[in-house]
C-alpha cells in the first residue's frame, strides 16, 4: 500500500485552509461537513492542513509538523482526499494517492448506484445488536462467523440487498457458521484469481497455515489478525499451491 487509509474524526477540531476560490471552497465544504473548525495559518493547535495553490505556505506548515494537504499537488501531500460515498454511518472512502481523481470519483458513482440508501440503518441495527450477540455468542471468533454468514451475498443482512428492519440478532443467529477446516487449492499466485468462495473464506478464518510458496499477496487477503502459520509440508501431487484455512470452534 501508498498510504494507510484512515478516518479521522474533525467534529470541533481546527483545521488549517489556505487559499479561496474554485480549488480551496469545495475542501471548506467538506471540512464543514465534517464538522472541523476552517482555521487560517497561523492557528497554533491545527495538526492538518489543505494548501490551495501556496507553495510557500506548504513549507511553513511542514516546517511546523503539520500534515499537509497540497490541492492537485500529489508530490507535496503528507495526506491525500478521497472520493466519498456517504451511507452514514458507513463511509466509503476511494483513494489513488493522488494520481488519478477522476478515476476515484468515477469509482465513486458506481458505488454510488450499487450500495443501497438503507446500507446506514444496517450497520445501526448491526450496533444495537452488538450486546444480545455477544450474550448469546461469547466466543469472539463464533461471533465474527456468524455475522458473516448473515452478511454473505443472498444472506439475510446481504448489505448489497435493502435492509428490510428485520431483527438483526435473530439473523445473524440464524445464519450462524460451525468451524472446521478448508483447505484452498489455489491455480495461480495471483490474488485475482481467487474464487469468490476462496476469498470469502480467507476473509473469514482466524488461523491460516500455508507453506513458504504461498505468495504474500494472497495471504494478504486473511484478516490481519488471523493467526497464521507456516508448515514444510511438501504439497499434494498435481494439486498446486495449497492453503489451509484452519476455523476454530
Amino acid at each position: 500500500m501508498h498510504s494507510l487509509p484512515l478516518f479521522v474524526r474533525l467534529q470541533g477540531r481546527p483545521v488549517i485552509l489556505v487559499g479561496d476560490g474554485e480549488a480551496a471552497e469545495p475542501k471548506r465544504r467538506l471540512l464543514e461537513r465534517a464538522g472541523a473548525e476552517v482555521v487560517g495559518e497561523d492557528d497554533p493547535h491545527a495538526r492538518l492542513a489543505i494548501v490551495a495553490d501556496d507553495d510557500a505556505a506548504v513549507a511553513r506548515l511542514k516546517a511546523r509538523g503539520v500534515l499537509v494537504n497540497a490541492v492537485d499537488r500529489p508530490e507535496l501531500c503528507d495526506f491525500t482526499l478521497p472520493a466519498i460515498v456517504d451511507r452514514a454511518p458507513v463511509l466509503v472512502a476511494i483513494g489513488t494517492g493522488g494520481v488519478s481523481a477522476g478515476l476515484a470519483a468515477a469509482l465513486r458513482q458506481r458505488l454510488e448506484a450499487v450500495l443501497p440508501a438503507s446500507l446506514g440503518r444496517l450497520a445501526e441495527a448491526l450496533h444495537a445488536a452488538r450486546g444480545g450477540l455477544r450474550a448469546a455468542l461469547p466466543d469472539g471468533a463464533a461471533r465474527r462467523r456468524a455475522i458473516g454468514a448473515a452478511l454473505t451475498p443472498g444472506g439475510a443482512l446481504d448489505p448489497l440487498s435493502d435492509y428490510d428492519g428485520r431483527d438483526a440478532a435473530q439473523a445473524v443467529l440464524d445464519a450462524r457458521a460451525t468451524g472446521g477446516v478448508v483447505t484452498l487449492r489455489l491455480t495461480s499466485p495471483d490474488p485475482d484469481d481467487l474464487t469468490l468462495k476462496q476469498a470469502r473464506w480467507l476473509a473469514a478464518a482466524d488461523r491460516v497455515t500455508h507453506r513458504a510458496d504461498v505468495p504474500g499477496a494472497i495471504l494478504d487477503r486473511a484478516r490481519a489478525d488471523a493467526a497464521r502459520e507456516r508448515t514444510d509440508a511438501p504439497p499434494p501431487a498435481g494439486e498446486g499451491l495449497t492453503v489451509d484455512v484452519a476455523m476454530t470452534r
